[in-house]
């Protein structure tokens, strides 16, 4: 019987869960990213070159240039539900099979974006850096006073499972929820209570408003100096999306001039968050550094499942989770 073909296959980072490693291991040779970072366009130019299978993290680009220096690559495998950071018409141009992570981080990913919500309206990190810093010296009825979040109107920008898991988490908090999506969803309008809007009327009636959708040519900047004008002044901006959906220095205008309230923030157009960005020193804002999916279970159930999407197509078969599907009826590896 011949020896089992051993696949090369490397990994953008290090910190992937032993699970996720297994698999890999079991057809193949892994080499993992031994720095706390991404690694360099240049370190990754020289890695692809002799790899058959890629695990990237969603701060790794994918483009057409690192595809044409790779001479045995079949499968890029993601750790993300979004691929924005992929060039996907030139992978399948190649051959070259693309997946994704979806379903395993719509909930916690939810979570976050209830914690945001009730940060930003109950001055959360404000109320912490009090404490911290000994400004507390006694009670008062007008201390740190924030706003309710039962009763208000949560406007949620993409439903999606994400959004939908936000919808749920919502409604439970006794907020009323409206949405706005590119297709409609009657189905879970009747299953939640919950109502379409325009995108306009999404804005300019809610009290909160949630991003849930992908980056695209169409989303990029979707919410700038337009769309912020519309909202109420006393709204809430949230995304735990893409930053570049909104247009970070109109928001910071906006905040500037009191347009809106807040605005809760786990992703930004440039990440890290620059040291020189306004936003740092704002009270209004709550900020983190791209944690949506971060608990132990969720990153752990995604780096297995993009372990499994790599080892499938590395095998000849479909991958659970192919991006651009018309490979799937190809004889590509």
């Amino acid at each position: 019987m011949p020896p089992k073909k051993r696949w090369r296959i490397y990994a953008t980072t290090s910190e992937i869960p032993p699970e996720a490693v297994e698999v890999l291991e079991s057809v193949g040779r892994v080499e993992l990213n031994r720095t706390s970072t991404s690694p360099s366009k240049k370190i990754l130019m020289g890695k692809i070159r002799d790899v058959d299978g890629l695990l990237s993290m969603v701060t790794d680009e994918v483009d057409s240039a690192l595809m044409d220096r790779a001479k045995r690559l079949k499968v890029v495998a993601n750790m993300a539900v979004g691929y924005d950071n992929i060039d996907l018409k030139a992978a399948t141009e190649r051959g070259i099979m693309m997946t994704n992570t979806p379903g395993i981080l719509s909930e916690t990913t939810a979570d976050t974006a209830m914690m945001l919500v009730l940060a930003v309206a109950r001055r959360l990190t404000e109320a912490d850096r009090y404490v911290r810093a000994h400004k507390w010296t006694s009670w008062t009825p007008k201390m740190m006073l924030g706003r309710d979040v039962h009763g208000k109107d949560l406007g949620i920008y993409g439903l999606g499972r994400i959004g939908e898991d936000v919808a749920k988490r919502a409604l439970g908090f006794g907020m009323k929820v409206s949405y706005h999506n590119r297709t409609r969803r009657p189905e879970l309008e009747r299953k939640y209570g919950i109502a379409y809007k325009s995108f306009e009327g999404l804005l300019k009636e809610s009290d909160f408003i949630t991003i849930h959708v992908p980056l695209t040519p169409e989303t990029r900047h979707s919410i700038g100096a337009r769309e912020l004008s519309s909202m109420k002044r006393s709204a809430y901006l949230v995304n735990t999306s893409r930053g570049p959906v909104v247009d970070e220095a109109s928001l910071i205008k906006a905040l500037q001039d009191k347009v809106i309230a807040g605005a809760a923030l786990d992703v930004f157009e440039t990440e890290p968050l620059p040291a020189d960005s306004p936003l740092l020193d704002m009270d209004n804002v709550v900020l983190t550094p791209h944690i949506g999916s971060a608990s132990v279970e969720t990153r752990t159930a995604m780096a297995v499942l993009a372990a499994r999407n790599l080892v499938a197509a590395l095998k000849g078969e479909t991958p659970p989770n192919l991006l651009n599907k018309e490979l799937a009826r190809k004889k590509t590896i």
